[in-house]
């Protein structure tokens, strides 16, 4: 499902999430992600083999890392996730409009 531009919020799918894939050329990807006020499940957590760089264009999240430290984010704030780091969204605003960068 396309939409016609990021900022726009789609309808709130059957999942917790809303992935558009923008631009893809070998190990990189640009994705837009529009989360719907549904954390990472207790207990589960993210630990991906690559890069991730990622926006809050709308809304707000907390990621939490498996040490204990947690990061806020809010519209406009960026972070970079290194290979293997363990995180999870702790806390995310219904909706939360992210641009992300993979590789």
């Amino acid at each position: 499902m396309k939409t016609s531009g990021i900022f726009n919020i789609p309808p709130k799918p059957e999942t917790d999430e809303f992935f558009e894939t923008l631009f893809k050329r070998g190990s990189i990807k640009v994705e837009r992600i529009v989360s719907y006020g549904i954390p990472t499940p207790e207990g589960s957590w993210y630990e991906q083999e690559e890069f991730e760089w990622l926006a809050v264009l709308e809304g707000g999240a907390v990621i939490r890392y498996s040490d204990g430290r947690q990061k806020n984010l809010g519209k406009g704030d960026v972070l970079y996730i290194p290979p293997f780091e363990k995180h999870r969204v702790e806390r995310v605003s219904d909706p939360c409009v992210w641009l992300t960068l993979k590789g």
